[in-house]
């Protein structure tokens, strides 16, 4: 959130960055100027670096499905238009 918070930084911009909500991004942000973000999580255990790896992996591989799904659109629809008789 510093980049937000300290930089001044547009939420929206922010959150593509961190490959999240831009609502969540702009729910912490809202409760971090009120000073209520410190206490959530509290009770809950350090990330270790195998889960952060895994929650890197997994944002990873659903960017490149997303990449896949484009391309896999992107040929049929050029495939179509290159079809005879079905010029646009």
């Amino acid at each position: 959130m510093p980049l937000v918070l300290e930089q001044q930084g547009p939420i929206a911009e922010a959150a593509r960055r961190l490959s999240m909500s831009g609502k969540t991004l702009k729910n912490w942000v809202g409760r971090a100027r009120r000073g209520q973000l410190a206490t959530l999580g509290e009770n809950r255990r350090p990330v270790t670096e195998l889960e952060a790896e895994l929650s890197r992996l997994k944002r990873d591989l659903a960017e490149a499905r997303m990449e896949r799904d484009i391309r896999k659109k992107a040929t049929a629809y050029f495939a179509t238009a290159q079809l005879p008789g079905t010029h646009s």
